[in-house]
């Protein structure tokens, strides 16, 4: 996914934070490239460090758009949810794939490729950079 990053205020002995800007959302998130390649566009890969919990911080949704959202202390992500039969699964959102583990129980049957809204708290959330 091709974003752009701006500086935040940031907080001493705190991860470095970034707001990232793209066609699908804005948030701020974790930052895990350099200091000096914020403020530019890049291709990114998406982090998050929770799990899928049916019910809890993930629910079906009528249908798209793809995108993500800040919420208070969380970050929304929409997109197609696709089991992968190893107790993950992964989350299209616009193109970008995002990589959770299952909790249990796991989704019902029938979500595969299903539109699905997904809430985990910022902190959980973080961006690396990458070269094509």
């Amino acid at each position: 996914m091709l974003v752009r990053t701006e500086a935040v205020r940031q907080v001493p002995s705190k991860p470095a934070r970034v707001r990232v800007r793209c066609a699908v959302g804005t948030a701020v998130v974790l930052w895990h490239g350099a200091p000096e390649e914020v403020g530019r566009e890049h291709h990114v890969e998406w982090t998050v460090d929770e799990d899928i919990v049916w019910a809890a911080n993930t629910r079906p949704a009528a249908s798209g758009p793809p995108g993500f959202r800040e919420d208070g202390e969380h970050i929304v992500f929409r997109g197609r949810l696709s089991p992968t039969g190893d107790g993950t699964a992964l989350l299209d959102v616009s193109g970008a794939l995002l990589l959770f583990e299952l909790a249990v129980p796991p989704p019902p049957d029938g979500v595969d490729a299903a539109w699905v809204e997904v809430r985990v708290g910022k902190e959980n959330v973080g961006l690396w950079p990458y070269r094509l």
